[in-house]
């Protein structure tokens, strides 16, 4: 069974600590516990939606804001630049 890491209450993402296929129940550790069903394939690493989650909420990562859901994402699914936008390193928002 993947596992997923959680490394703050407030997270609605979880890291995947191993690759997991569609189908597969992923097993949530640290500060979010529980099962939940993978929709997609999700490769080592990269992150699944813990929460429903609407069009331009906020998505957070150990507890800091790395984004905004550019879509309606449902626990289970691939978060990625496919379905958040970043807000990290974005020097096309910098003023001045």
């Amino acid at each position: 069974m993947p596992r997923a890491i959680v490394l703050n209450p407030a997270d609605n993402v979880a890291t995947l600590l191993g690759a997991g296929r569609a189908g597969e129940a992923l097993e949530l550790e640290g500060e979010g516990s529980g099962k939940l069903v993978l929709l997609q394939d999700v490769p080592f690493g990269h992150k699944v939606c813990i929460t429903d989650t609407a069009p331009g909420a906020t998505i957070l990562k150990y507890g800091q804001v790395i984004g905004r859901a550019s879509q309606a994402i449902r626990p289970g699914e691939h978060m990625h630049v496919h379905n958040i936008e970043s807000s990290r390193a974005r020097g096309d928002l910098n003023k001045g």
